[in-house]
């Protein structure tokens, strides 16, 4: 099953070839019939690999999935075969190619980070933000799951997290006026709050917010704030983002983050996947 509507395959293809493939109809070559192979050159996590089996059928190729969204393969795995006549199979080519190449690696990096930070702590949850680039979210979110995280805002309509930028716009500036006027308001949410510093952190925890998440603290600073809490009556979670990656989330795990958000894996390096198209005796 993709994570894109008919409609949305449809308009990627329309994107690419809005009039036709003007090489393989100048070469006289489109009904000549072929066949497809995308395999991994590395070791990876896959992901849009649906995605791309629905843009070869839309160009008429019959194509198969040899491995499934989330699967880790090794080099050489095939993933994908179709075969169909020239125009189709160069039709979907590169669409197909650039999808699963781009998310596979968002993937591929989700899981190197799910797997560094669970080495110090099995059950850390990396949550990845909504820091996508916008119009990819539905690939996005299934990359970011492929790979082992967990979403931590789809959007603003969802979730309640106060910013130091909504605080600008209250008077007062008290976080505990801000928790009662929440939890009036919408008694059924959790409350999160993003804070600048260790002080901030245990006046929000003090004042009932559930979750303290921490901007751009070094780990020192988020051990210190886990050494405040644990004071704390009802001790909120420690959400430590900022900056976070597969290099130094092992330092904020043992430093006693409770989650992990981040936007790092949708900056990741695409996966690379070798394409053999063949002509048919």
């Amino acid at each position: 099953m993709t994570v894109l509507s008919l409609v949305e395959i449809e308009r990627l293809l329309a994107e690419d070839v809005p009039y036709g493939d003007l090489t393989t109809e100048t070469l006289g070559i489109g009904g000549c019939p072929g066949s497809v192979c995308f395999t991994a050159r590395n070791a990876m996590v896959v992901a849009a690999i649906k995605e791309a089996e629905a843009l070869f059928s839309l160009a008429g190729v019959t194509a198969r999935c040899h491995a499934r969204t989330g699967d880790a393969v090794a080099s050489d795995t095939v993933l994908l075969t179709g075969e169909g006549s020239a125009t189709g199979l160069h039709r979907a080519w590169k669409v197909a190619q650039t999808l699963v190449e781009i998310w596979s690696g968002v993937a591929t990096a989700t899981r190197s980070l799910v797997t560094a930070a669970r080495a110090a702590r099995p059950d850390i949850v990396i949550a990845c933000t909504r820091k996508n680039v916008p119009g990819t979210k539905a690939l996005a979110i299934a990359a970011i799951k492929a790979g082992g995280a967990a979403v931590h805002r789809l959007g603003l309509s969802e979730t309640i997290l106060v910013f130091p930028e909504h605080r600008v716009f209250r008077g007062d500036g008290d976080v505990a006026s801000i928790t009662r006027d929440l939890r009036a308001r919408a008694p059924e949410k959790k409350l999160v709050i993003e804070v600048n510093s260790v002080a901030e952190g245990f006046a929000a925890a003090t004042a009932g917010f559930d979750v303290i998440q921490t901007e751009k603290f070094s780990p020192a600073m988020v051990s210190q704030l886990a050494t405040a809490l644990a004071s704390v009556a009802r001790r909120p979670l420690i959400a430590a983002a900022g900056g976070i990656n597969s290099d130094n989330v092992t330092a904020y795990v043992q430093a006693g983050a409770d989650i992990i958000v981040t936007s790092w894996p949708y900056t990741a390096r695409p996966a690379d996947i070798a394409v053999q198209i063949k002509a048919n005796a």
